[in-house]
């Protein structure tokens, strides 16, 4: 996943030779921070560890209303730290699916203050063909 895919509210104009993202603004860090401070965001991220889910599958793996969980992927997604991709049905009903999109989110603390850095996920872009 490139830099310039991710949303604007974790895209950094600083990267390290390893890929990783650094988040070098106050308010990109702080819209990760909310994500990953919200207990249910930290289910859905790993509800959706290595495996696409759509809202519905999401509320009842991490036993929440579905409204809550659509409240929660927002966020998630503006954070960078969800994929949206849709799901094709021979059947003619798509559906929206979610997958984390980073492998590590890395704060240190440094003389200058907080460094953010961001592992991206090689997450496929393609829709996905079901029964």
């Amino acid at each position: 996943m490139s830099q310039a895919s991710l949303p604007s509210s974790v895209r950094s104009h600083t990267r390290s030779s390893s890929d990783e993202i650094v988040v070098d603004d106050q308010e990109r860090m702080d819209v990760l921070f909310d994500a990953l401070d919200d207990e249910n965001c930290r289910c859905i991220l790993e509800a959706t560890d290595g495996t696409a889910l759509s809202a519905s599958e999401i509320a009842e793996s991490c036993d929440l209303p579905l409204s809550t969980t659509y409240r929660k992927l927002d966020p998630l997604a503006e954070a960078g730290l969800l994929s949206k991709r849709l799901r094709i049905s021979r059947a003619g009903k798509h559906t929206a699916e979610y997958e984390r999109a980073v492998d590590d989110v890395t704060v240190s603390v440094s003389p200058s203050g907080l460094e953010v850095r961001v592992t991206p996920r090689d997450v496929a872009q393609e829709s996905t063909v079901t029964a």
